[in-house]
Order: C-alpha cells, then sequence, then structure tokens
C-alpha cells in the first residue's frame, strides 16, 4: 500500500486537472441542488441519494482518467480501427434491441445492473481516434493524401447516419468535429466543400419534407424545436414545447450578476432535466452571470491548454488527437450552454464533467484521460530532450 502512494502521481498538463478537478466539485454542489424535486418524486425525498450517486460516479470518473492517462498514446493508435468497429456494431445493436428512452432507442440496457449504456458516446471516442489515426498516416510535405477522405469520410458518414434519426445534435457535433480535423489535417478544400455542401443539402430538404413523410426516429421533433425557435408565433402555439425554454429564461434572468446562491434556485421546481440538459440554466440563476462565465472560462481554458500540447507534439496523431477530444468537449459545453441561454434550439447535450449522468461522465473522463496521457508523454520527451542536450554541452 505505501508503495502504491508512492508511485501514485498525476501526469500531464496541471492546469487540465484542476479544470477537471473544479468541474466536478461544481458538478457536486449543483446535482444536488438540482435534484430536490426529482427526489421526492421517485426516491420518497431523500435528497442525498443522487449527490451520493453522482459522487460515486464522479470518483469512478477520477480513477478512469487516471488510468487512461497512463497509457501511452500509441495504444490508442493502435486500437482505433477496432474501437471503431465495436461502437458501430453497438450503434446497428442499440437500433435492433435498445431501450427506447425518450422516444429514441440510443440505449444499451446492461443486463443484470441495469445500467443503461449510450454507444453513441464510445462512437464520438471512436471516431475522432479513427480520423487522427488516418490524418497521421496519411500526411505528406505540402497537404494530405486524397485516400485520406475516402478513408475518414465513409466511417464518419456511417456513424452519424446511425446516431442521426435518434440524437440530431450528437451527429452534428461529431461530424462537425471530424470536418474540422480535417481541415486542419490539410484535406483538400475541393473534397471538405464538396461533402459538407450534400450532407448540409440533405439535412434541410430531410427537414423542410419532415411533415410529409412517415415518422423517422427524431426528425419531426428537431424540425419542431427549429420552428419554434425562429418562429415566435408558432412556438407560443406550442406551448408544452416552449415550456422549457421559458423556465430556463426566468432562471438566467432572476439569477443576476452574483446569483441567489447555491441551494436557492427556484426554477429548478419547474425547469424539465435542471440537473443535465438545463444544468446552465441553474449555474446562472444559483451562481449568476459570473458564476457562469467562469464556467465557460474553464471550457475556452482547456482548448486553450490543448493549444499549447499540440504546440509540443513532434508527431501528428496525438497532435490530432488532443485537438479533437478538446474540441469535442468543448462543443458540447458551448452548446449546453446556448440552449440553456436561448441562442440555438433545444437539444438534448449535457455539460461536459458537469450534467449528472452515466456514459456521458465516463467517456468524457476518457477523453480527458486521453488529453492528458498525450500531455504526459509529451512532457517525458521534452525532458530527455533537455537532459540530452546538457549532457552534449558538458561533454
Amino acid at each position: 500500500m505505501v508503495s502504491f502512494f508512492k508511485n501514485f502521481s498525476l501526469k500531464g498538463d496541471k492546469t487540465i486537472w484542476i479544470i477537471i478537478f473544479f468541474l466536478s466539485m461544481i458538478s457536486l454542489l449543483v446535482v444536488y441542488s438540482s435534484t430536490g424535486t426529482l427526489a421526492y418524486k421517485v426516491k420518497g425525498g431523500n435528497t442525498s441519494y443522487f449527490f451520493i450517486k453522482q459522487l460515486i460516479l464522479l470518483g469512478m470518473c477520477y480513477l478512469i482518467i487516471y488510468v487512461v492517462h497512463k497509457i501511452h498514446f500509441k495504444v490508442y493508435s493502435s486500437s482505433a480501427n477496432l474501437v471503431l468497429l465495436i461502437s458501430i456494431g453497438l450503434l446497428i445493436l442499440a437500433k435492433l434491441v435498445g431501450t427506447n428512452l425518450n422516444d429514441a432507442s440510443r440505449w444499451i440496457t446492461i443486463p443484470g445492473i441495469g445500467f443503461n449504456f449510450q454507444p453513441s458516446e464510445l462512437a464520438k471516442l471512436a471516431l475522432i481516434l479513427h480520423v487522427s489515426r488516418t490524418l497521421s498516416r496519411y500526411q505528406a510535405e505540402d497537404a494530405c493524401k486524397k485516400e485520406a477522405f475516402w478513408h475518414i469520410v465513409i466511417p464518419v458518414g456511417i456513424v452519424c447516419l446511425l446516431i442521426f434519426l435518434d440524437d440530431f445534435s450528437t451527429s452534428v457535433l461529431l461530424g462537425g468535429v471530424c470536418y474540422l480535423l480535417m481541415f486542419i489535417g490539410r484535406i483538400a478544400k475541393k473534397y471538405l466543400f464538396g461533402s459538407v455542401g450534400i450532407v448540409l443539402g440533405f439535412v434541410t430538404i430531410l427537414i423542410v419534407m419532415a411533415p410529409l413523410l412517415p415518422s423517422i426516429g427524431r426528425v419531426q421533433t428537431v424540425r419542431s424545436r427549429i420552428v419554434n425557435f425562429f418562429d415566435e408565433d408558432h412556438a407560443n402555439a406550442n406551448n408544452s414545447q416552449n415550456y422549457q425554454v421559458e423556465q430556463a429564461k426566468i432562471a438566467v434572468v432572476s439569477g443576476g450578476i452574483f446569483g441567489k446562491f447555491p441551494g436557492n434556485s427556484t426554477q429548478r421546481n419547474f425547469l424539465p432535466h435542471p440537473y443535465s440538459d438545463f444544468i446552465y440554466a441553474i449555474i446562472l440563476e444559483e451562481m449568476g452571470w459570473i458564476g457562469g462565465f467562469v464556467i465557460l472560462a474553464f471550457y475556452l481554458i482547456l482548448i486553450y491548454r490543448a493549444g499549447l500540447i499540440v504546440r509540443k507534439c513532434n508527431r501528428t496523431f496525438p497532435a490530432f488527437l488532443v485537438i479533437g477530444l478538446a474540441l469535442s468537449i468543448v462543443f458540447q459545453a458551448l452548446t449546453n450552454m446556448a440552449v440553456s441561454v436561448n441562442l440555438i434550439p433545444v437539444t438534448g447535450q449535457p455539460l461536459p464533467l458537469v450534467s449528472m449522468g452515466g456514459t456521458s461522465l465516463i467517456f468524457t473522463s476518457a477523453a480527458f484521460g486521453m488529453i492528458l496521457s498525450v500531455s504526459n508523454w509529451v512532457n517525458e520527451e521534452e525532458k530527455l530532450n533537455e537532459e540530452a542536450k546538457l549532457n552534449e554541452a558538458e561533454n
């Protein structure tokens, strides 16, 4: 036991570790505050139940981050294709025999423990791993070889299409991150512009024609949310669909600059899913605009620190991996925040490492662990190079 603690150390970027710690502490605070009504509905008033559950999950998250960040990034590169195949298989399985939650069959219930697993979370990691590995393999001096585009766009198309009908926002965010990675990886612009034009055209036609088509996944729901966002009269005519937006607005406005302080939220009693999809609205109500800005700053600092890690990388795979994972986390966070303040139509994106949940927390932790893994080994290589230079100078 003593030797274990002697060998125990947190490697990698210290600032990212600090961000992880503060986000998890805020998660405990806000989840405890926002689950009071839920506790009375499903747990007989046991308000500590969801706090303890979140505490255990976050403890698992720290363990995942620690284990993952100790593994060399070469392992992730070599296993990328296998993980992608597994994730595609699980997405298909969820379509065939998945548990239906919120009118979408996107969950697999693990027998025996009753844990609901969301394959799309694994697919996000798998696809970013695959795209990073493919871009690194096909890099040339002036650009990326054209073969890389087809090796990337086909798996991206398959995964995003499998996710699209049940989880529109996740497929858009994942496709966007992969598109940016291809842009950073110097894929020919004619391929990028052509592919994004085809995708936008397909999605636009599908949403516009949704009323004339048979019920397909959640396309009707997506269309309704978009129409509600842009058409106030239509939104007012559909009060049930617009209810959560109005309650979020009340939470944001009533919080003011300094907030009502933790535990004093009133909108947690009216806002649907205040502990997940709309947790940022509760943060703004209880911690004010200042607290909301601090949360935003954590995610922006994360993307900045990821950029610093990328600058130190002397290999392409870890550089693509770090920026891809960081963009995925930050884009998801910005989407959750934008929904809470009514900047974009309602989606179902949780706030990474803050919202209550299981699968999202687990795979967000794995993503943080991979970023720290790259940071760890980059720092080790930097130290070895410095020692080599000192030895040369002494000799």
